[in-house]
């Protein structure tokens, strides 16, 4: 039983690493090297993310500058940027691409926030699905005779402490991003 408990925290603190990765990538006003985070180039015929072809940088507050280690990709960095989903576009100077953010507007930030509180919940539904998966095997672990109605019980109390904790964890990452949001 012990080990279904493990793999369930687990489960839950790889769902937190994911949220924490997704609001990474949010674009908010200011140059954020993680908006490129998902933004891949083909190099040789290999897919391959930008952070690993080029370096990535903050000049300024409101930009981001790729210079790749091979100049001859430079084409298919801006390519790349372009295409991808996050909204600005790459200016190439012929050795660097500039990544110039345009402040956000009360509106675009209300946007964003609720994008925020969508994903939070979309995290908090996948920990209770993981509480739920947990306790449908303490069940499953109980019916065969392998463990007493008090270990399930122990087991179910173990397994709701954890999802309580994951999903506060989950409140606390959402709030810290709106506030960040509607600070800028």
């Amino acid at each position: 039983m012990d080990n279904i408990i493990k793999s369930t925290k687990d489960r839950m603190q790889r769902r937190i690493e994911h949220l924490e990765t997704e609001y990474s990538s949010i674009r908010a006003g200011r140059a954020n090297p993680g908006v490129l985070d998902k933004v891949t180039v083909n190099y040789y015929g290999t897919p391959t993310p930008v952070n690993q072809v080029a370096s990535v940088s903050i000049a300024e507050a409101r930009t981001l500058v790729v210079q790749p280690w091979d100049v001859s990709l430079l084409k298919d960095l801006e390519r790349a940027i372009q295409m991808s989903d996050i909204g600005i576009n790459p200016q190439n100077d012929g050795k660097v691409i500039r990544l110039i953010f345009p402040p956000l507007t009360e509106e675009r930030r209300k946007d964003i926030v609720k994008e925020i509180s969508k994903m939070a919940e979309d995290t908090k539904v996948q920990i209770r699905n993981a509480r739920r998966d947990a306790i449908d095997k303490i069940k499953a672990l109980k019916k065969s005779g392998d463990i007493t109605e008090d270990d399930q019980k122990d087991g179910d109390k173990k397994i709701q402490d954890a999802t309580d904790k994951f999903v506060k964890e989950v409140d606390v990452l959402a709030e810290k991003k709106k506030k960040e949001i509607m600070a800028i």
